[in-house]
């Protein structure tokens, strides 16, 4: 067991173990590897790179990491991870990670997608499932790093011991689990003490007793920690009473809530929702042309006028100077005594250098009008990419948290990403080659019917057939370019899943099954590819016969005619040359009509997010109304709020009320899915409020821009947000506070000397996530942001979830002196459905809780919640007292 404060290298010990960290000096030894045990020596320098080879040659570890890696695939699938299925010791590693109550309520079971990185599950079940993989593979080596962070107590005993202490140790498996939960110590072979990187003591928890007395009565104390009101009380039975037995509590939110027909109600509801992730829409019906319209429109009247005019005056300045030269070349051809009788003869007394002079001229506008045409297509591409992307920007930072928790991450990334490139790149140029091929081939059509009109009668078979021929390529080429980037989708997905979790594959030695995985979705890809692309050798072959139709019904149409008509040479050969390109323009006539459909779904998909419903920022109540103070006391009133996600949804929160004074401190806590976070979003009117308001300091919230609202509030999540870039710029984003400022918040969140290590101190670079910052570094930062916000009031929503213990007591003192007078709100995890696995006697102290009851002991007032209603509210004294109170036995559970 590995433990140690936060930041001191735990999990970066269990990565260098795997070979994933960049070594310095020094080597990993597996097995046979291992130093010398009759010298006790270590290896010598020259034993390293059979070290390294070692490591490259060691066996499978099963690895479950701090953040739960998950695969777009179902809760079975994540489990077995490419394991043969053992029905069996499927069920055992269930009931050990007490995921049965969890698959119960998806919608499929097991068999549920769970979406990309696990989308569908709470902190905790992703945690579970990930621990649950590691217990099920048969490896004889399993690193578990913190699996109890995201875990409230029952469920954590329930892991520690029915997981690592029965399942594991069973196997004879070895186990090392880094955590901050020391009152697990005692259960561990071997202890390793970890500070500021290095190993600072190991060995047996009886070797610490007697060699590191001092570092011993710390973790001592650290696991006997308890307030002095709990050591008064008694130990008693640890039961919860039914609903049947009418809790007495000081406050309730309404009678008749929490009956057991509601709750098999909701429960039938989330039983019946449909997994829709993993579906593709599959249309054989052709894109409307209103999304070319739209995307039209988007351009302007103006820029659209002058598009249409450049194009028309292009090809028809083009025509002209085939049709000029065709006269210049027969006026050449009367000076010959053969051509006398040319119909132009009479005009061959005209100056050659009349002919040249209008060649030239025509030359010139046509290569102006050619670079008019390709300025106004690249400006009315790059006006409309430019609208839309504003607009589709403009739609996703408006809308609603519920957008962002149904709508996957990649459909966004992809709206952002690939649709706005086939608007910038791919549109403007398949529109410009579409409107050039139609009308070449209408040019060239009519040039040959004025030379020979009999053409005409021939030309009507010919465009049915044609007609006929596009149609069922377009179909053909719209489904296979629809299948191409459906097989596009998983390829994408995998590479980028594989990417996330390469630490994870590389653990299990599962490179080589990924990588065949990775040749099979490439394999699928490349034959939707190579049908896409013989459709277009299909099309291409098909266009040249009637191409070459149209060749020779000119060319004998047009010979027949010169015998009867004394038509003349230069008029046949335009003609003949024309017919030539006929198949060409045909070809890519048709296939830039297919593209052109494809690639408007683009411009329909983006269209389809612009009609997303956006939050309303504008408030009722206009700036003037609202102090610049506001909110300077921390005042709330809830009044019969309910809540829900969406207006299609069952409400989370019914019908509560509460009174919170300025500068109280607040514990909220429950079980999983009893409203808790779901509390703290109404705060910033992340959830739909549809019933009911919150009154902050007189004023409804309801009534306020939601900028304002949410400019005026903190809060600390469970996950701590990091943004990339300078550490100033996470403190203090607006660049409002001075630099001694924010000395002072990172002193009083003990991250000064941290800081100051680093080069450039407040400039220090923050990666993406504050990957290089440790969990609980992260989320002292996201503490010290806090206090240099310097709001009235402040929530906490399971903030010290996934910290040690030092860190926790680092931010309750924080809170209890930094923030003495300000509103703070604290959520804190609760008892889960299953009964805790420890047997509790009155001389057997309980397991502490894993999601820290204890944190809210302090608070002025508790509330507890079940099923999104107020169950218990009043001091935790008054609540401890009662023999029947539900957070009284949390608190017995927390000892």
């Amino acid at each position: 067991m590995i433990v140690g404060q936060v930041g001191c290298g735990k999990s970066s010990l269990l990565l260098a173990t795997l070979g994933e960290m960049q070594k310095i000096s020094g080597a990993v030894f597996w097995n046979s590897s291992l130093p010398d045990s009759e010298t006790g020596e270590d290896p010598s320098p020259e034993r390293e790179p059979a070290a390294e080879a070692d490591l490259r040659k060691r066996g499978p570890v099963a690895y479950a990491s701090q953040k739960p890696w998950l695969l777009n695939a179902t809760v079975e699938e994540n489990i077995t991870f490419e394991s043969p299925f053992n029905k069996q010791r499927y069920k055992m590693v269930i009931e050990a990670c007490s995921l049965q109550p969890d698959i119960d309520i998806l919608p499929h079971g097991d068999q549920t997608q769970i979406g990309e990185r696990g989308i569908n599950l709470s902190g905790g079940q992703r945690q579970r499932i990930s621990v649950a993989r590691a217990l099920y593979q048969h490896t004889n080596v399993v690193f578990l790093d913190d699996p109890f962070s995201a875990l409230d107590v029952h469920l954590s005993d329930h892991l520690m011991q029915a997981g690592i202490l029965e399942l594991l140790r069973d196997d004879n498996r070895t186990v090392v689990l880094v955590t901050h939960k020391l009152q697990y110590l005692p259960h561990a072979d071997w202890i390793i003490a970890m500070k500021d990187g290095t190993i600072q003591r190991e060995g047996t928890l009886k070797d610490f007793q007697r060699s590191e007395c001092q570092l011993f009565e710390h973790w001592k104390t650290l696991m006997n920690r308890q307030d002095q009101e709990l050591e008064k009380e008694t130990v008693m039975e640890r039961k919860v009473p039914e609903p049947s037995q009418g809790l007495p509590r000081a406050m309730s939110s309404r009678d008749g809530l929490l009956q057991d027909e509601e709750e098999e109600e909701e429960e039938a509801a989330e039983s019946e929702e449909e997994d829709n992730l993993s579906s593709l829409l599959h249309q054989r019906a052709k894109i409307p042309w209103r999304a070319c319209a739209k995307y039209l429109s988007s351009a302007g009247v103006l820029l659209l006028s002058l598009l249409v005019f450049s194009q028309l005056l292009k090809h028809m300045v083009l025509v002209a100077i085939d049709y000029w030269l065709a006269k210049w070349t027969d006026s050449a051809l009367t000076v010959s005594p053969m051509a006398r009788n040319c119909s132009f003869s009479q005009e061959c007394s005209l100056d050659k250098d009349v002919y040249a002079m209008v060649f030239t001229v025509l030359c010139s506008l046509g290569i102006v009008l050619c670079l008019v045409t390709s300025v106004t297509v690249e400006w009315t591409g790059l006006k409309v990419a430019k609208r839309l992307h504003r607009s589709l920007l403009n739609q996703i930072i408006l809308a609603p948290m519920r957008f962002f928790e149904t709508t996957p991450l990649g459909s966004i990334l992809n709206r952002f990403s690939s649709d706005c490139n086939t608007i910038d790149q791919h549109i403007p140029s398949t529109l410009e080659c579409l409107s050039r091929s139609t009308l070449l081939c209408v040019s060239a059509l009519a040039v040959i019917s004025y030379v020979t009109p009999v053409f005409l009668v021939a030309l009507l078979p010919l465009a049915v057939v044609c007609y006929f021929i596009q149609k069922y390529f377009r179909v053909a080429s719209r489904d296979l370019q629809q299948l191409d980037d459906t097989t596009q989708l998983p390829l994408l997905s995998h590479f980028a899943e594989t990417v996330e979790g390469l630490i994870t594959i590389r653990a299990f030695r599962y490179e080589a099954r990924f990588q065949q995985k990775l040749l099979e979705y490439t394999d699928s890809n490349n034959i939707a590819s190579l049908f896409l692309t013989a459709a277009n050798r299909w099309l291409e072959v098909r266009m040249e016969y009637i191409g070459a139709c149209v060749v020779l019904i000119a060319a004998v149409t047009s010979i027949s005619n010169s015998l009867h008509r004394e038509l003349s040479a230069g008029l046949v050969g335009l003609g003949l040359t024309y017919a030539l390109m006929v198949s060409n323009y045909l070809n890519w006539m048709v296939r830039n009509l297919a593209d052109m459909e494809i690639q408007l779904g683009a411009v329909k998909r983006i269209h389809g997010l612009l009609k997303t419903e956006a939050e309303s920022y504008e408030g009722l109540l206009a700036p003037s109304l609202i102090p610049k103070n506001w909110p300077d006391q921390g005042k709330i009133q809830i009044q019969n709020l309910s809540v829900r996600y969406d207006s299609s949804l069952k409400p989370v929160l019914k019908h509560v009320n509460a009174l919170i004074s300025p500068g109280q401190k607040i514990g909220i806590c429950g079980r999983t899915g009893s409203g808790k976070s779901s509390f703290s979003l109404a705060f910033f009117r992340m959830v739909d409020t549809f019933e009911g308001r919150i009154i902050i300091d007189g004023i409804d919230i309801a009534k306020l821009p939601l900028h304002t609202l949410r400019s005026r509030l903190s809060i600390i999540l469970q996950d701590p947000v990091l943004f990339s870039g300078t550490i100033r710029f996470n403190l203090d984003p607006e660049k409002k506070c001075s630099d001694s400022t924010l000395w002072e918040a990172l002193e009083i969140a003990q991250l000064k000397l941290v800081v100051k290590a680093l080069p450039g101190g407040l400039d220090a670079i923050i990666t993406e996530g504050g990957e290089n910052f440790s969990q609980g570094q992260r989320q002292l930062f996201c503490l010290a942001r806090a206090f240099v916000r310097k709001t009235s009031i402040f929530i906490m929503d399971e903030a010290t979830a996934s910290i040690d213990m030092a860190t926790e007591n680092i931010l309750q003192k924080v809170v209890m002196t930094a923030f003495a007078d300000r509103t703070v709100v604290t959520i804190a995890g609760g008892c889960p459905q299953l009964p805790c696995p420890f047997p509790c006697h009155p001389d057997q102290p309980l397991p502490p809780l894993q999601h820290r009851v204890h944190t809210i002991l302090s608070a002025d007032l508790v509330i507890v919640l079940k099923r999104g209603a107020i169950l218990e509210f009043d001091t935790p004294e008054k609540l401890l007292s009662r023999k029947d109170s539900v957070f009284a036995s949390f608190v017995r559970a927390d000892k």
